[in-house]
C-alpha cells in the first residue's frame, strides 16, 4: 500500500486522467492542439495539482478549498472534451473512455472532499485570546 498523497485513490485516478488526456492531445494537428488541446491538458493537470497543493496544508479548510479548485477544474475537462467531439477532433471512442475517467473521479472526489468536511466540523475553534 502506498502512503500519502501517491496512495490516495483520487490522486491516482487525476494522474490517469491528465495522462490519457496528454497522450491524445500530443496526436492532434497543431490548431487544435493550440486551442482546444492546451485547454483540455492544461484543466486535466489542474485536477491532480490542486488535489496534491490542498494536501499539503496543514488545515482541513484550506485543503477543501483546493479540493474545490479541483472539482471545478474537472468540471473544465468535461468542458473541453464536449468540445473536442462536437468539433471533430476528438473519436467518439476516445471521448467515451476519457468521459468515463472523469465519471469515476468526480463521485469519489466529492465524497474525498465530504470526508474533510467532517473532519473539519470535527475540530473544535480555537479559543479566542481575551484582548
Amino acid at each position: 500500500m502506498v502512503a500519502g498523497l501517491e496512495g490516495l485513490r483520487i490522486f491516482q485516478l487525476a494522474e490517469d486522467l491528465a495522462d490519457a488526456v496528454w497522450t491524445e492531445v500530443i496526436e492532434w494537428k497543431p490548431f487544435p492542439q493550440a486551442t482546444v488541446g492546451r485547454q483540455l491538458v492544461e484543466a486535466a493537470d489542474s485536477v491532480g495539482a490542486n488535489i496534491s497543493e490542498g494536501h499539503g496544508r496543514y488545515h482541513y479548510r484550506e485543503e477543501i478549498t483546493f479540493d474545490y479548485y479541483a472539482r471545478g477544474s474537472l468540471k473544465e475537462t468535461r468542458y473541453w472534451l464536449r468540445r473536442a467531439r462536437v468539433r471533430r477532433i476528438m473519436a467518439d471512442a476516445t471521448y467515451q473512455c476519457l468521459m468515463a475517467k472523469v465519471d469515476q473521479l468526480e463521485p469519489q472526489l466529492n465524497a474525498y472532499i465530504n470526508s474533510l468536511e467532517r473532519k473539519a466540523a470535527a475540530v473544535p475553534p480555537k479559543k479566542r485570546m481575551a484582548s
